[in-house]
């Protein structure tokens, strides 16, 4: 390992701060011709202000992995597959605009989850997806100063 490719990789105006203290991790633990003398757990946690269990894991990636997810930690792996496509967020919307049901002055979130199950529009959803489609259209719940 090449100790100017880990000092380039310091701190700069946009860089990210996971990344330079992971570099100051991996700088601190070398036993190569260009460190004195290696660092310990405890004096970099200390002078770094970071956890020793993030040393560890840091070095952990260097030696399992390679440099470049050492220092810029793995990819998220959690990808879900969109269970609400075009027409069904359509049917959503116009639901929302429609008339709450008998009982209830408006729409509520988990209402709305409910009942576009009850109708078969789709399998499953939950109240959050209900919210985050009804944002990304910028609907109401139904307000009646909207129409």
């Amino acid at each position: 390992m090449s100790a100017n490719r880990l000092t380039h990789s310091l701190p700069k105006v946009n860089i990210d701060h996971r990344k330079s203290y992971s570099a100051l991790i991996l700088l601190g633990c070398d036993e190569g011709e260009y460190q004195m003398k290696c660092s310990t757990n405890e004096v970099m946690a200390s002078a770094l202000n970071i956890s020793m269990r993030k040393i560890d894991r840091v070095k952990k990636r260097f030696v399992e992995e390679c440099i470049e997810i050492a220092l810029n930690g793995r990819k998220g792996s959690s990808v879900y597959a969109k269970k609400a496509d075009g027409d069904f967020e359509a049917h959503l919307v116009a639901l929302s605009c429609s008339k709450p049901p008998v009982g209830f002055a408006r729409w509520s979130l988990r209402l709305l989850a409910d009942k576009v199950v009850e109708l078969d529009y789709i399998d499953s959803v939950s109240h959050e997806t209900i919210r985050c489609i009804l944002k990304k259209t910028k609907s109401s719940l139904g307000n009646e100063r909207d129409g």
